[in-house]
């Protein structure tokens, strides 16, 4: 199994060094870098590319939860923290796990077979992190069906759910993966996985229906193109 890369984003020091100390008694585990506020983690996210995140929630500045908002693509997290209360708001957002500090390394040990449950089996998929009126969600990328442009935001449908984000249609398009989405026009940005039926209207454009039960009309010059690809 090839080394996980990890990035630690807590204020506290000493909280980093005890994590360094726990992170180095695994083999399966490398440290990239740490940062101690929630500006320097995205930056260094950016930079890096961890696969996961060791996350405090309470900062200066931004908190754990509002780092996690201002990226379009994220890690896998594991959150680290000394309040309790957050715990089961985190399980429900879809972190790997929560550890409460001082971290005992018998937890620790708990925390790294699910990462390795999680690295060995499942599939890693990009990641957002999104709220809505139901609460917070860690949201693959593969389970969106449907991105809108609405003004400078964008509108995802997912699992049944919808929220949104800031952030271009144009942004998003360079940053998703181009054999799973597709730009239907100038607004619409779908997931092919979730394309239902397909229809050629009158005036040779496309009309698309998802699965989740939108439907879609390709614009002429891109209808043109999803005919020459054979994706669908």
């Amino acid at each position: 199994m090839k080394k996980i890369r990890i990035l630690i984003v807590d204020d506290e020091r000493h909280a980093r060094v005890e994590l360094k100390r726990l992170i180095a008694t695994s083999t399966i585990l490398e440290l990239v870098g740490e940062a101690s506020n929630a500006d320097e983690a995205e930056k260094l996210i950016g930079i890096l590319q961890p696969e996961l995140l060791f996350l405090d929630i309470q900062m200066p500045g931004r908190s754990g939860f509002q780092l996690l908002e201002a990226l379009q693509m994220a890690p896998e997290v594991i959150f680290t923290t000394a309040y309790d209360q957050y715990a089961i708001k985190a399980f429900e957002v879809g972190v790997l796990d929560y550890l409460l500090k001082p971290i005992r390394d018998e937890r620790f040990v708990q925390a790294i077979e699910k990462i390795k449950v999680k690295f060995n089996t499942a599939k890693l998929n990009k990641k957002i992190f999104v709220k809505n009126n139901d609460g917070y969600f860690l949201v693959s990328w593969e389970t969106v069906a449907l991105i809108e442009s609405v003004e400078n935001y964008a509108r995802i449908f997912f699992e049944g759910k919808r929220a949104w984000i800031k952030s271009s249609l144009n942004q998003l398009e360079k940053l998703l993966d181009e054999e799973l989405f597709f730009r239907c026009n100038r607004t619409q940005l779908i997931n092919l996985n979730y394309v239902t039926e397909i229809k050629t209207l009158e005036s040779g454009k496309l009309s698309i229906t998802l699965s989740t039960g939108e439907l879609i009309e390709v614009s002429g010059r891109r209808s043109i193109l999803l005919k020459r690809t054979g994706k669908i």
